[in-house]
């Protein structure tokens, strides 16, 4: 059984900086592809970043540039760092391991 824990979520001004954390608890495989997605209002889920072992990762093509994805696998931590956030990029925020899933973190992006 795995838990995943959101957290750092808020409110924060367009061109502001946010970073999100997961907590995993349980067996957590390092070589495991650990992942964010978020999901606006009446809108599907999409993935924002996922990271395997070391450097690799991979992004939504919307947010190259502005977020990094990393990990700390002693801790069984996954980041995400939010630059330059958008309205648009409003939703909620799920971390994700293999089929588990957190039960998000709200982001709110003012104008």
């Amino acid at each position: 059984q795995v838990q995943l824990v959101e957290s750092g979520g808020g409110l924060v001004q367009a061109g502001g900086s946010l970073r999100l954390s997961c907590a995993a608890s349980g067996s957590i495989f390092s070589s495991r592809t650990m992942a964010w997605y978020r999901q606006a209002p009446g809108k599907q889920r999409g993935l924002v970043a996922g990271i395997t072992t070391g450097s690799n990762t991979n992004y939504a093509d919307s947010v190259k540039g502005r977020f990094t994805i990393s990990r700390d696998n002693a801790k069984n931590t996954v980041f995400l760092q939010m630059n330059n956030l958008k309205p648009e990029e409003t939703a909620v925020y799920y971390c994700n391991y293999m089929t588990y899933w957190g039960k998000g973190t709200l982001v709110t992006v003012s104008t």
